[in-house]
Parts: C-alpha cells; sequence; structure tokens
C-alpha cells in the first residue's frame, strides 16, 4: 500500500487541535501585545494637549517690543534668554538657528556697555578663529570659551555654569551685531513655537521611578512585558503538551 505524507504546516489553516490550540494561544498573545503598545499610544494622541514652555511665554509677553525696535534693556534681555533656550535644542534647523544666532548677538551687543562692547567683539572674534583653527587644542579653546563666556552671561544675566552659560560662546557671531534683521525677525517668530510647544498630558508629566511615566512605560513596562508574553508562552505549551500526553 502506497502512503502518501502530508508534512505541509500551516499556522493559519491549522489542522491538529494542537495547533488550533497554539494558533489561538499565539492570537491572544499579540492581540495583548498590540493594545499595549498601539492602545497606550492612541490614549496618549487621545488626551495630548498643546503646552508651551515657560519660556515662549516670556518670549511673547517682549517680543512685540523686540520686534518693534523700542523694548527695554529688561525686555531684551528676556528676548535673548528665551531665544538661547531653543538653540539648546538638538533638533533645529540651520536657518532658524542662523535667525536665532543673529537676534542674541544683537542683543547682547544692545545690552553692552561701551567697554563690554569691545571685549566682546574681541572675544567672540577671538574664539571663532580659534574654532575653526586646523590646530585647535584643548587648552586655547578652552581659554577662550571661557573668557567669552564670563563677558557674555553678565551682559545678558545667565547664572555661572548655567547650562545656558554653556552654550552662549557657539551662539555669537561677529556678523550678527549691528543689526537684527527683519528677515532674521520673521524667522524667529515662526520658530520658537516650533521649538517649544509639546504635546503634554496626565501620562507625560506624571514622575514613576523617577522617569516621565510614559517613558517609563515604552521603554521598561513593554519589555517586561514582552518577555512576560514569551514566558507565559512557554508555560501554556508545556501544560498543553502534558494534557494531551505529547512528550518530546
Amino acid at each position: 500500500m502506497n502512503q502518501e505524507n502530508n508534512y505541509h504546516i500551516s499556522f493559519f489553516k491549522p489542522t491538529t487541535e494542537r495547533a488550533k490550540a497554539n494558533r489561538k494561544m499565539v492570537l491572544w498573545l499579540i492581540s495583548i501585545w498590540a493594545v499595549a503598545v498601539f492602545g497606550f499610544h492612541f490614549l496618549l494622541r487621545a488626551i495630548e494637549t498643546p503646552t508651551p514652555e515657560p519660556e515662549l511665554v516670556t518670549f511673547n509677553q517682549v517680543w512685540d517690543n523686540v520686534k518693534a525696535g523700542n523694548a527695554s534693556n529688561d525686555e531684551i534681555m528676556k528676548f535673548a534668554q528665551s531665544a538661547l533656550h531653543v538653540t539648546g535644542k538638538i533638533f533645529i534647523d540651520a536657518e532658524s538657528r542662523a535667525a536665532l544666532n543673529n537676534g542674541i548677538s544683537w542683543a547682547v551687543m544692545h545690552l553692552a556697555d561701551s567697554a563690554q562692547k569691545i571685549a566682546v567683539k574681541q572675544a567672540v572674534i577671538e574664539f571663532e578663529v580659534i574654532f575653526n583653527s586646523a590646530e585647535l587644542t584643548d587648552v586655547n579653546y578652552i581659554s577662550a570659551k571661557k573668557n567669552l563666556t564670563g563677558i557674555a552671561q553678565n551682559i545678558i544675566g545667565v547664572k555661572p555654569n548655567h547650562v545656558l552659560a554653556n552654550i552662549l560662546p557657539f551662539e555669537l557671531h561677529a556678523a550678527g551685531f549691528d543689526v537684527f534683521t527683519a528677515e532674521n525677525k520673521v524667522l524667529v517668530e515662526a520658530c520658537m513655537p516650533k521649538y517649544m510647544i509639546h504635546n503634554r498630558s496626565v501620562l507625560t508629566d506624571t514622575k514613576f521611578l523617577g522617569f516621565p511615566f510614559h517613558y517609563f512605560y515604552s521603554a521598561v513596562f513593554l519589555l517586561i512585558l514582552f518577555i512576560g508574553l514569551c514566558l507565559a508562552y512557554c508555560i501554556q505549551t508545556d501544560r498543553y503538551n502534558k494534557k494531551i500526553g505529547l512528550v518530546e
């Protein structure tokens, strides 16, 4: 008698009770994983609210006067500090950064007294030359950066050792000292809300084990859940095999 064995196995069309039970269990576990991953992100989108950073609120309070050219020194200082907060962000397009640099450089020069103007110009030129030099060394770079930071941070009211003080030397350019151009004012006005309004909700503001809850959930909990689902699959498979008397 000729016998033909069919070894074709399909997950989607199981032919045995064990295969059917395995498919059912896999689909349940995938459903749990999908709800945990995508359901959470849908929930985030559903309850999120666009929220401006405090620096954007400050910017909006002083911008009209700065743009019109009749801002007080205090308003110009607040503008420069809020603009610095944006330049400290990682993902910012080159055109927006150049416009912000122009505004910050102009503000520093506008706020400086006659002696500070000379000192800032010299410090910026020295830092630019050293920073772009092929013979850049730690000693002269650190010295030039420290000198420029010490002068400029006092002018715009940035505290020593603050993160803004560390990025300030990189945002000052001699070419932007004299005029805050109309084109750059338009770019600054457009880019500030772009980089300083974020979607927030109770899920992003709540802290759990020292982390924002949405970060902990995505980076830690979902990883633990995945491992847990794999473990559950293995345990349930062993139980079913024993139930039907299947021994390897």
